[in-house]
């Protein structure tokens, strides 16, 4: 038994109050991700490893942020339909400078999603579960939009990254994280449980995110070799591939 298990896993924020900070650091987000484009870019070419977008059809990429995901996974599979759901009308006005042949949809909440039920055999999900105000309504509704054996991937950061989080944003500034709560791995699976999300593989990865690339990459090989140890939870971007169920 876990101590979540009886746990509702609400936050105390809105995601009215998650939208506004994205909307006002949205002017920031691509200069300021592209000072740590190692670390940065990781998230799709792990997710891509993960989600065999060559044999999907359609995807919804939650949350899409400036929607760069959306030119990794149509490189992987060119005839994949890729439809970005974003919070923030700020990074969707910036997307659109970026990348404006990409789908995007404007949500309003990640409690209830504009899409109809059984509507997409592929989630990617990244950094977005540590905002969500109602973290299991989030997750129920990514089940609902679902097909039967549908694959989700999704990272957010552990809770073991505050802590480091704050440290490096003191220092280094950024666009920060707005409303957020990073949750153990312990608690993500309890959820993912509560969702009906069977889980096919937890790994954490990045745990080096800043440095010369040969000390990042070495940071990798480490934590890939302790995998579900105190180590692996130290990386700041635990990822969870999970099937619908």
């Amino acid at each position: 038994m876990s101590k979540f298990d009886f746990s509702n896993h609400k936050n105390n924020w809105t995601d009215r109050d998650v939208e506004a900070h994205w909307d006002r650091v949205a002017f920031m987000y691509i200069s300021e991700n592209n000072k740590v484009k190692n670390a940065h870019d990781q998230r799709f070419t792990e997710s891509l490893k993960h989600l065999k977008p060559e044999s999907a059809k359609r995807l919804l990429n939650i949350t899409s942020r400036d929607a760069e995901a959306d030119t990794f996974l149509k490189r992987a599979n060119p005839g994949l339909q890729v439809v970005n759901a974003e919070i923030s009308q700020g990074l969707i006005n910036e997307a659109r400078k970026v990348n404006p042949a990409a789908d995007q949809i404007k949500i309003e909440t990640y409690s209830s999603l504009p899409f109809e039920s059984a509507s997409f055999d592929r989630i990617l999900s990244l950094e977005t579960l540590e905002h969500a105000a109602d973290p299991i309504a989030f997750l129920s509704e990514l089940h609902r939009v679902s097909t039967n054996n549908a694959i989700m991937v999704l990272s957010c950061p552990p809770a073991t990254s505050e802590i480091p989080y704050r440290i490096f944003t003191s220092i280094f500034g950024g666009h920060g994280e707005g409303p957020h709560r990073f949750p153990s791995s312990e608690e993500v699976k309890v959820m993912l449980g509560k969702t009906k999300w069977k889980l096919l593989l937890h790994k954490g990865t990045v745990l080096i995110p800043v440095g010369p690339q040969p000390i990042q990459q070495f940071g990798e090989r480490l934590i890939n070799a302790f995998q579900g140890s105190l180590l692996a939870e130290c990386g700041i971007r635990q990822f969870y591939v999970c099937e619908k169920y």
